[in-house]
């Protein structure tokens, strides 16, 4: 299911695949003629009347993950546009994804594309953006700011501003210290290809830092006391979202506990 709205001259594209329990969505964006990610592949026939209809010569991605680039490469084949990744992640796209069962089904597969490398500015027809670099959910994770008018498209850096669960390969630490340094910038209105429309945007990406850092002390004053990973899980993180197991726990709460010990130089007790 596609739900679309055009919110200060930004065209927002919402996914919602058919079946899902998890109430799962993904948003691409469009403005000036720039299309900011790409969706998911199992929203694929859905997307083709916009894919094929809407006004657009290039494309930027905010990371790998293949609710972001499953489009990507029926765009490439059939509107001949350039699409823009970090330079990391140019072997990744040029192959077809692998990734666990569980994330075909909810998002599909995500077919190879040939990227191009990310540069220091996007120019779009009439606009300026600056790719920054705010790794932490992914190795190569970017968002796009417009600093003549605020407008940031964020990407999976914000999604909630009170984190619960994250992938195995995410880290809160470096996820905190994307959020500091793109706080040091100015804008307003966030973009978030999970949330949507956030527009008192700079002040949640604030709540969200402050929970993270509290959390973290938490955690760290936890361990400190002699408290094991998951005796810390039951205090802080107790709640057992069905994605943990639907995942294999690829998806855990545990992996927030960890990521911030791993960062401090600790040693896991209790893992072998």
């Amino acid at each position: 299911m596609l739900k679309m709205k055009t919110i200060n001259d930004v065209v927002c594209v919402q996914g919602i695949p058919e079946g899902s329990k998890s109430g799962m969505s993904v948003n691409m964006f469009l403005t000036d003629g720039l299309l900011v990610d790409t969706g998911a592949q199992i929203l694929l026939q859905e997307l083709l009347p916009f894919f094929e209809s809407a006004d657009y010569d290039l494309v930027a991605l905010t990371h790998y993950h293949e609710d972001h680039t499953g489009g990507a490469a029926w765009i490439q084949e059939h509107r001949n546009v350039p699409i823009y990744i970090h330079p990391m992640s140019l072997d990744v796209c040029a192959k077809d994804a692998e990734y666990p069962d569980y994330r075909r089904v909810f998002w599909g597969n995500r077919d190879a594309f040939q990227a191009e490398p990310l540069g220091s500015v996007i120019h779009s027809r009439t606009q300026t953006w600056e790719p920054i670099f705010t790794p932490g959910h992914a190795r190569d994770h970017m968002v796009y700011l417009n600093h003549s008018n605020g407008v940031l498209f964020s990407g999976d850096l914000y999604v909630t501003s009170k984190t619960k669960l994250i992938l195995r390969e995410e880290s809160v630490p470096m996820i905190i210290d994307s959020i500091r340094r793109l706080l040091q910038y100015d804008f307003h209105e966030v973009f978030c290809c999970h949330a949507g429309y956030v527009p008192n945007g700079k002040e949640m990406f604030k709540k969200k830092l402050d929970y993270l850092e509290n959390l973290s002390g938490e955690i760290l004053r936890l361990y400190d006391q002699g408290l094991e990973i998951h005796e810390i899980q039951q205090i802080i993180l107790p709640n057992q979202y069905p994605l943990i197991e639907i995942s294999g726990h690829e998806w855990d709460s545990e992996h927030i506990i960890t990521s911030i010990l791993k960062e401090n130089g600790l040693l896991f007790r209790g893992i072998n």
